[in-house]
């Protein structure tokens, strides 16, 4: 089944991005580059890991792929779609294919709607199904990112669940429209270190099992070690290094990559 659907995936190609801010009030006139000339691919079915610490670029990296917003240079497509011209229609098509999970599961969802609703939405939006339709949909979708009973679940509000089962149900609604890429930032980055291997399996299980593509963001390349086959190191912006996960970690180049690693491996105090 992965290896059928992987097939008929889009390539997502990054060339050449560049993203400049202008700066506000006093410093007007002045400028930030957060993303400085970055390209990669991601192949159907892959999962590629962008990593480095607080302002690195890789969020910056992230809006932008997900048409969030548009680069100052360089283009970002995906299959034969560019994304940074995507408008209206089209726009909207293209997050029915490219869904986001966001940091933080406490503010990704709504604390007045239950997980069915929150889950249901985009079965509507998306692929216009009807309230029956939608409900299954729902059931399944639980059944998959393991909140079960998912009738129990399916009523439940946001504060009656712990953080790696808001995270869950996240997950879930990404995958309500069956997007054919999960552009994950930072997804386990605010949950307990008990919660995070759970999430991390679920992400490999769903590429293996469904086919889907995998960027996956974050300051950590352990957790990257999990779910990436190839990752980027950057740093103010720009590609320190690339390539193979387990050689990277393994035989690192640059010395960005190594104080990440030091930083990872560093016991706590």
């Amino acid at each position: 089944m992965s290896d059928h659907r992987s097939a008929q995936m889009p390539e997502l190609r990054v060339d050449g991005v560049t993203k400049v801010y202008a700066a506000r009030g006093r410093t007007r006139g002045a400028k930030t580059i957060a993303v400085d000339d970055v390209s990669f691919t991601l192949e159907p079915g892959a999962a590629v890991g962008l990593v480095g610490a607080s302002g690195s670029g890789k969020s910056t990296l992230a809006k932008l792929v997900t048409a969030s917003e548009r680069p100052t240079s360089g283009t970002v497509t995906f299959g034969d779609v560019r994304v940074d011209r995507l408008r209206g229609r089209a726009l909207r098509a293209f997050h029915g294919n490219v869904q986001m999970v966001f940091q933080d599961p406490y503010g990704a969802l709504n604390p007045l709607h239950t997980v069915a609703y929150t889950v249901a939405r985009p079965c509507h939006n998306y692929l216009g199904m009807n309230a029956r339709q939608a409900r299954n949909r729902v059931h399944e979708l639980l059944d998959i990112v393991g909140l079960t009973p998912t009738e129990q679940y399916a009523a439940k509000l946001p504060h009656q669940l712990s953080g790696g089962q808001r995270q869950r149900v996240v997950i879930a609604r990404a995958l309500a429209c069956d997007p054919q890429l999960i552009v994950a930032d930072e997804p386990v980055s605010m949950l307990d270190v008990s919660l995070r291997a759970g999430v991390l399996r679920l992400l490999e299980k769903l590429r293996q099992d469904r086919g889907l593509s995998l960027l996956y963001i974050t300051h950590d390349l352990l957790s990257a070690r999990v779910v990436t086959d190839r990752i980027l190191v950057l740093n103010k912006g720009t590609v320190v290094e690339r390539g193979d996960t387990k050689q990277v970690l393994q035989h690192p180049q640059d010395d960005y990559t190594v104080a990440l690693l030091d930083a990872v491996a560093a016991p706590h105090p």
